[in-house]
């Protein structure tokens, strides 16, 4: 009795599972086409970002130069900012309701007397920065001198 019972929680949890990575398949598909764009400083300055938060396109209106450079470049850090806040809000709505569905599922630890709440082990991720690294912070080079701007790549040539 208690194998079939068991069974059967088990059978309840595979097909659970099997509907959330079709959902998961789903989403991963809709959440790939969002955007989100923003406009400032009157809408001299248009920025897009994708899915991921990643600047895709940038426009400016022809009375753009009227603005100084240090407000454009302010400008479009906060346009990009807000887009990819924007598209990451509209991406989580769009988990919603399969995270409904995966919190009505039973967790093993109520299959399994025992076992550990899995999710309960996964560690969060930190947020990044909205700001520049501090250059006093900067990696030193063996000579001494401030070490690149960026981990990826110094592309100043």
């Amino acid at each position: 009795m208690v194998n079939e019972r068991l069974r059967a929680d088990m059978a309840t949890m595979l097909e659970g599972l099997g509907e959330q990575f079709r959902g998961i398949a789903e989403l991963q598909k809709r959440r790939a086409l969002l955007t989100a764009t923003v406009t400032a400083c009157d809408k001299r300055i248009e920025v897009t970002v994708n899915a991921d938060g990643v600047l895709i396109a940038t426009r400016f209106a022809d009375d753009v130069l009227d603005l100084g450079l240090d407000e454009i470049a302010e400008n479009i850090t906060a346009a990009v900012q807000a887009a990819a806040a924007e598209v990451a809000a509209r991406g989580r709505e769009l988990m919603t309701p399969l995270l409904e569905r995966k919190n009505a599922l039973p967790k093993l630890s109520e299959i399994v007397e025992g076992a550990p709440d899995l999710g309960s082990l996964m560690p969060a991720a930190p947020d990044p920065p909205l700001t520049p690294p501090d250059p006093a912070r900067w990696p030193v080079d063996d000579s001494g001198a401030p070490g690149p701007r960026s981990v990826v790549a110094d592309n100043d040539d």
